[in-house]
């Protein structure tokens, strides 16, 4: 009897698949044009993404880095303005290569350069807004850069939102080498606002979290400091 049964249900479920089986030929004979076409129209779409990395977007990276590398000697002199502006012979600066080279790696980086250099030439609101445009995601880089924005905004004026981006880049380094240097600006910072509870917080983070840093070899006496301040 269960022999009978479970032949019935194997043959039940061949019929089933049988059926299916049918009515997908069926699916694919009455729609074989629009499926053909699918498959063409998906692998032109994969064939313009390889095209574009490969005859546009990796020419356009090489030429963006070979622009990169003539501001970056600009740069190391300190000649600033020409970094930013070009030489009008034969590099254009680090504004042209990121209107131009925007989409590379390099033109990302051009962003990070041309804020630095705005920031040595004093003009904050350029510096922070090309550091802001910078995606890089660099353990050492990125957060530099954090912490440069709130050297910025310091400098304009703008203590608390200075602050913010200290503790930003210390937290996004969470390193002994960048984050007790930030840290220890957000506690300088703190004290300039007469906000001394939070200094002696972000020193004393030095003192436990980082405690192999060089900030944290003087540490005692800033907190000594803010502490004596407070009272």
């Amino acid at each position: 009897m269960a022999n009978k049964e479970t032949e019935k249900k194997i043959a039940n479920a061949e019929k089933e698949v049988g059926e299916i089986v049918s009515r997908s030929e069926k699916f694919i004979e009455n729609n074989k044009k629009n499926i053909t076409y699918g498959i063409i129209a998906i692998a032109a779409v994969i064939g313009v993404i390889m095209a574009y990395n490969h005859l546009y977007q990796i020419p356009k990276s090489k030429n963006a880095a070979v622009a990169l590398f003539k501001g970056e000697q600009y740069f190391q002199k300190d000649s600033f303005n020409l970094a930013l502006n070009g030489n009008g012979v034969d590099y254009d600066g680090f504004e042209q290569i990121i209107k131009q080279y925007g989409g590379t790696k390099s033109g990302d980086l051009a962003k990070a350069y041309a804020g630095i250099c705005y920031y040595k030439t004093g003009d904050m609101e350029n510096a922070i807004k090309h550091l802001k445009s910078f995606k890089g995601d660099d353990d050492h880089i990125s957060p530099a850069i954090v912490g440069l924005i709130g050297d910025c905004y310091v400098e304009s004026g703008d203590i608390k939102q200075g602050i913010s981006y200290f503790e930003k880049a210390a937290s996004k380094a969470n390193n002994d080498f960048l984050s007790p240097i930030y840290l220890k600006k957000a506690g300088i910072a703190y004290e300039s606002l007469q906000q001394y509870d939070n200094a002696v917080k972000a020193y004393t983070a030095i003192q436990e979290k980082h405690a192999a840093s060089v900030e944290a070899m003087d540490i005692e006496k800033y907190i000594v400091r803010a502490q004596l301040a407070k009272n």
